[in-house]
């Protein structure tokens, strides 16, 4: 056994010797018995042996204790029928060094087929502080994990007392704009009104917030329900009648005859809606024309564009369109009003009804803003859906 060895040696040191002594990465070989026929100058940096300590031993050293009866059946397993595995093949394994410290380590697994038998060459990278770092950033993502829970937490219960009393302050200035307590003149009128348009822009300020911090905490509630996308659009277009009016402006909206019915959260679908067109009346000038499209995207989607002549926005902008309390003219006399909320509202909604949006624009000359959405919405533990979905696939020509 020892003279065949020493012919492995020479064999494997003639071809692969100074090669494997460049290679960046712990060379290991050995043969069918297991020995360990050649090793390179990183191996040694590795382990800590030297060449001649591991030289005809046999590979398992290189291995904690408690793996080594194991590795046995395995490297027998593997000579035969002996097969290439890459690096980082999934599998969580270790090496041991000569002071007895255990580190993580990826090997890739090569059999060489020699005129004395098979040989294996195995190299060994050391992937400690790889893991170190992935630790750390688990650890990270576990902390902001929970201060995002905590926020959505934050942001739910605030949300709720703020509804509160602002729900009795709207029913009370309800009751005397409409002089449900006794007579009011028009100056007073005109006050309560403003009062009353100046509440209820707050209180959809505090659902969206509220909105957020529950698609946040994933307990978003949706309700599938048959829905007219024509008529829900237009429902939109005239809670926006006054803004439009203001500036002169006209809202063309074209919904293609197979979107008449979809099964849906109208209330969602809704709130998307009105986010997308009051912005493009908001950032539009004066005179200006907004369209609404409705359209199918797909067999199992449609999509609703929502396109704007107005101020336009500059690529390097569009990737914080989508996030929380950003806004882009977001300096203390910025022109817009807003918490940027209603855009990053809109992204989170999509997605917990398996949409999405999309956003296209050049500054100064308007922007297309769009939301793809199932034409079938379907809720876990909602049965009732499967009588309107087959309405609807039958209206889409399915059945």
């Amino acid at each position: 056994m020892e003279e065949q060895f020493v012919l492995d040696t020479r064999l494997v040191k003639a071809r692969f010797g100074t090669l494997l002594d460049s290679m960046p990465d712990g060379i290991v070989m050995m043969n069918s018995a297991g020995l360990i026929v050649l090793t390179n100058n990183q191996a040694e940096t590795l382990f800590g042996y030297t060449r001649s300590e591991m030289r005809g031993q046999p590979i398992e050293m290189l291995l904690p204790a408690r793996l080594r009866d194991a590795h046995v059946a395995h490297r027998s397993s593997f000579f035969a029928q002996p097969r290439v595995r890459s690096m980082g093949a999934g599998l969580e394994l270790n090496g041991v060094r000569k002071d007895g410290t255990e580190f993580a380590v990826e090997i890739s697994l090569s059999p060489i087929v020699t005129d004395d038998g098979t040989l294996v060459m195995s190299a060994i990278r050391d992937i400690s502080e790889r893991k170190r770092i992935e630790h750390v950033l688990q650890e990270k993502n576990a902390e902001l994990r929970v201060a995002a829970q905590a926020k959505d937490r934050f942001l739910a219960n605030m949300s709720h007392e703020l509804r509160t009393p602002l729900n009795g302050i709207i029913g009370f200035a309800e009751l005397m704009h409409n002089a449900k307590l006794g007579p009011v003149s028009e100056s007073h009128k005109e006050y309560l009104g403003d009062i009353l348009s100046s509440a209820r822009h707050l209180q959809h300020l505090i659902n969206d917030v509220l909105d957020l911090a529950k698609v946040g905490a994933g307990k978003i509630d949706l309700h599938a329900e048959s829905i007219n996308l024509e008529r829900l659009v237009g429902e939109v277009r005239d809670a926006l009648r006054t803004i439009a009016v203001k500036k002169n402006m006209s809202v063309d909206v074209q919904v293609v005859p197979e979107l008449r019915a979809i099964v849906g959260d109208a209330a969602r679908i809704k709130q998307i809606l009105y986010n997308y067109l009051s912005n493009a009346l908001k950032f539009s000038p004066e005179n200006g024309c907004v369209q609404v499209r409705c359209d199918l995207e797909g067999e199992a989607n449609f999509r609703i564009d929502v396109e704007d002549n107005g101020i336009g926005i500059a690529k390097q902008d569009l990737d914080r369109l989508f996030v929380e309390f950003q806004q882009l003219d977001a300096g203390s006399a910025k022109r817009y009003q807003g918490t940027g909320l209603g855009l990053a509202l809109t992204k989170r909604l999509a997605e917990a009804k398996g949409g999405r949006v999309e956003v296209h624009s050049e500054l100064g000359r308007g922007s297309v803003f769009s939301v793809i959405l199932p034409r079938i919405l379907h809720v876990a533990g909602d049965e009732p859906n499967a009588g309107l979905a087959a309405i609807v696939a039958e209206r889409k020509g399915l059945r």
